[in-house]
């Protein structure tokens, strides 16, 4: 058969929320940024989870993190381990910086206020089902402020990524070797570089092959 100019699979996107009038908000929203998605709904986590684990897969996920029947960061969690490849944007009422950053830190592709407006979120879906990343500025400079008052040493997580970067792999294949999103990546070099008191790659490298020796 000739598949030659074959059309393109729409994209397949699962909106994980249990308000009905939010829900009908991202199905008027997501066309906006993929025209012709196909959209599916989930309205908790057992929910969530027996639809990802469907035919065919879900290109992205939009999810609340308040579902009946998760709890914190359950669900997030439960979707990496089952999907790890697929986008994960968070959309959510939650506006403590501490869960933003455990999200990101937990793969999540994006971390989108429910207060922001669509424009943003229409954005930031373009952006991530293109294979990049997103973060409004105003959260990060919420996870840099709860850094800052985070523990001068690096987490055992951090030093893996260190110990990457150091051998001169990009933010994209050290997600590849860890197996989280590549603004996970960013997020874990920001801290280091922050807590190592250094400004970029390099000087990472030396103070990663500093560390490693003074354990021996």
């Amino acid at each position: 058969m000739n598949t030659e100019g074959a059309a393109a699979a729409p994209p397949r996107v699962l909106i994980a929320d249990d308000h009905p009038l939010y829900c009908d908000a991202l199905r008027a929203v997501v066309p906006q940024a993929c025209p012709g998605a196909v959209i599916g709904a989930a309205t908790s986590q057992e929910e969530v989870l027996a639809a990802v684990a469907g035919e065919p897969a879900f290109d992205l996920v939009l999810l609340d993190l308040n579902l009946p029947g998760a709890t914190g960061l359950s669900c997030l969690h439960a979707l990496r381990r089952r999907v790890p490849t697929t986008p994960i944007v968070i959309v959510s009422a939650v506006g403590d910086p501490k869960v933003m950053q455990d999200a990101i830190m937990g793969g999540a592709s994006a971390f989108i206020p429910k207060s922001a407006p669509s424009l943003v979120l229409i954005n930031a879906l373009k952006v991530i089902l293109a294979g990049g990343t997103y973060m409004p500025t105003g959260i990060v400079a919420a996870l840099r402020n709860a850094e800052g008052a985070a523990h001068n040493e690096l987490t055992l997580r951090q030093r893996r990524v260190l110990e990457l970067l150091s051998t001169g792999l990009s933010n994209k294949r050290i997600a590849r070797e860890l197996q989280i999103s590549e603004i996970t990546v960013k997020a874990h070099v920001s801290a280091i570089f922050r807590k190592l008191g250094v400004s970029n790659r390099m000087q990472a490298g030396l103070e990663a092959r500093r560390l490693l020796d003074a354990s021996y």
